[in-house]
């Protein structure tokens, strides 16, 4: 039995960062790969209403590796790495009312304009084996790529499943030549499965979402990342029908090297360890529909082989209100 929580908020926080992904992504070039960790949150493989959705984002993102930390940005080799982006994101998605494989299927699309700044210290290596020395800093306002997505869910009582892939579309916004691109540089796909447990009469839920990401080459450096796996985490508490509270977390490791003769630093295989708060609030929207504000963020407590992220996210999604019950008319005796 499919919980009101559930079909206010499924949409908000299982697509809301996944148009975000490749925030600041260079394949694992700059030390950060296709996938935006955090991306899925509470709730994650629990299905929602049929119909259309409408969510909205803010992403603010820190990353900062110190002058010890040696890291590729396109086909510079630099050390003192700080990144900062501001970025929104428009998510509309469709919920099939028809089963698919027994589950809800759900698809969707995104497009990401944002701001996007990269400060370095100093570059060490540049494009052609030149040696340089000093400070640089680069940044655009721009749009990313365009962003598709499905998910399959399925609900058997208090427990809750997914399959999801992701993906993007080059826009043709990056530029090899520039610091601070908010498009990759290259096609990836995403896909994994993920859990929610989720007990109305206790009001507590826990989800979990892995996958795996595959990227093909950036062309422009002969650059591409390693096969990456990413474990995004959340728990929280139901305080009455309409605030819940807990923790996010993520795990992500990079499997496999960096390959192409653009990968100057090997392998380069990338870890990250996260965990944060979060808060969530449902409200009734216009007719027909139920809102949902979540405000989470996420601090890197290790990282190796990629900067030190920290991540606040806002997100505002409109989904399908559930049905009301019909009253029940009483006998009269």
């Amino acid at each position: 039995m499919k919980h009101p929580w559930s079909q206010k908020a499924f949409v908000a926080l299982t697509f809301g960062a996944l148009a975000l992904a490749p925030l600041m992504a260079k394949a694992d070039n700059g030390g950060i790969g296709f996938w935006l960790p955090g991306t899925m949150g509470s709730l994650s493989a629990v299905p929602g209403q049929p119909g259309m959705s409408y969510t909205f984002q803010y992403i603010h993102l820190d990353a900062v590796a110190g002058g010890g930390k040696v890291l590729q940005n396109n086909a510079n080799i630099v050390t003192g790495l700080k990144a900062k982006a501001d970025v929104g994101v428009f998510l509309p998605t469709y919920t099939f009312a028809t089963p698919v494989l027994g589950g809800q299927l759900t698809i969707g699309a995104a497009t990401v304009p944002g701001n996007i700044g990269v400060d370095i210290n100093a570059t060490l290596t540049g494009p052609r084996g030149n040696t340089v020395s000093g400070s640089a800093f680069d940044n655009r306002v721009t749009w990313g790529d365009v962003y598709y997505l499905g998910t399959l869910k399925w609900n058997f009582g208090v427990n809750n499943f997914m399959t999801y892939v992701f993906g993007n579309i080059p826009s043709g916004t990056y530029n090899s030549t520039r610091l601070a691109n908010l498009s990759p540089g290259f096609v990836g796909v995403d896909t994994g499965g993920g859990y929610t447990y989720l007990n109305p009469k206790t009001g507590q839920e826990f989800s979990v979402v892995a996958g795996l990401s595959f990227s093909g080459s950036n062309t422009a450096l002969d650059y591409r990342n390693g096969i990456d796996f990413h474990a995004d985490w959340a728990a929280s508490q139901f305080i009455g029908k309409s605030v819940h509270a807990g923790l996010v977390g993520y795990f992500y490791q990079q499997v496999t090297g960096d390959s192409g003769t653009g990968a100057r630093l090997g392998d380069n295989k990338g870890t990250a360890i996260a965990i944060g708060p979060q808060i969530g609030f449902f409200f009734p929207a216009w007719e027909g529909y139920s809102g949902y504000l979540n405000l989470r963020g996420y601090v890197d407590v290790y990282a190796e082989n990629r900067p030190t992220n920290s991540t606040f996210m806002a997100t505002l999604s409109f989904t399908p209100a559930a049905p009301e019950k019909p009253l029940t008319p009483r006998r009269l005796k």
